[in-house]
């Protein structure tokens, strides 16, 4: 059986979660949206809510198109609100509104998000070394000081918290512990 990190349950969705995206590398601007979306609807609830969801994200959310997004029109913010299929928080769906706007600013100036995020770890993923739970962090001092950078840009939903969580999904971190058939040296 293969050893995997504390955190993946029996769920088959976590695993393949685990086992085919969570560590590595994301240069896509596209995925890295998605990623980012997810990771601020799941601010305060669990990624296995947000896992099950996904799918419905996707349908709501034009396939996370962030250029699509960017437009929406207040009757497409209202049909949100009362989709069941995802986390209906007014904040949150206001804020990927606004976070697709700010994405594209983001581009216009670096050329691409995947720069301008990759540009924080010289463009190489940090490898930790974690042995246990204990050791994983929750926010570091890299994930303040992108979460500042993106509040200064007035993104929402992008505390330190969310902002390590987005870096661990996305690769730049990469948190895979050390008994984890994941973990690379």
């Amino acid at each position: 059986m293969k050893q995997r990190c504390f955190w993946v349950t029996d769920s088959e969705l976590y695993k393949k979660y685990h086992d085919e995206e969570w560590g590595t590398p994301v240069y896509d601007d596209k995925t890295l949206f998605e990623f980012l979306i997810l990771e601020t609807f799941q601010a305060g609830l669990s990624w296995i809510t947000i896992l099950n969801k996904r799918e419905n994200f996707r349908k709501a959310f034009d396939n996370f198109d962030y250029k699509k997004i960017s437009k929406y029109p207040e009757t497409k913010y209202e049909s949100l609100l009362q989709d069941a299929g995802i986390i209906r928080n007014k904040l949150k769906i206001r804020s990927a509104i606004t976070n697709a706007q700010l994405f594209i600013e983001v581009q216009q100036e670096y050329g691409s998000f995947s720069k301008f995020i990759w540009s924080y770890v010289n463009e190489k993923p940090i490898i930790n070394k974690f042995e246990k739970k204990e050791d994983v962090p929750a926010t570091t001092e890299l994930s303040d000081k992108i979460s500042k950078d993106l509040k200064k840009r007035g993104f929402k939903f992008v505390g330190s918290t969310v902002i390590y969580a987005f870096l661990q999904a996305t690769g730049l971190v990469n948190d895979h512990t050390i008994d984890c058939f994941k973990y690379i040296n």
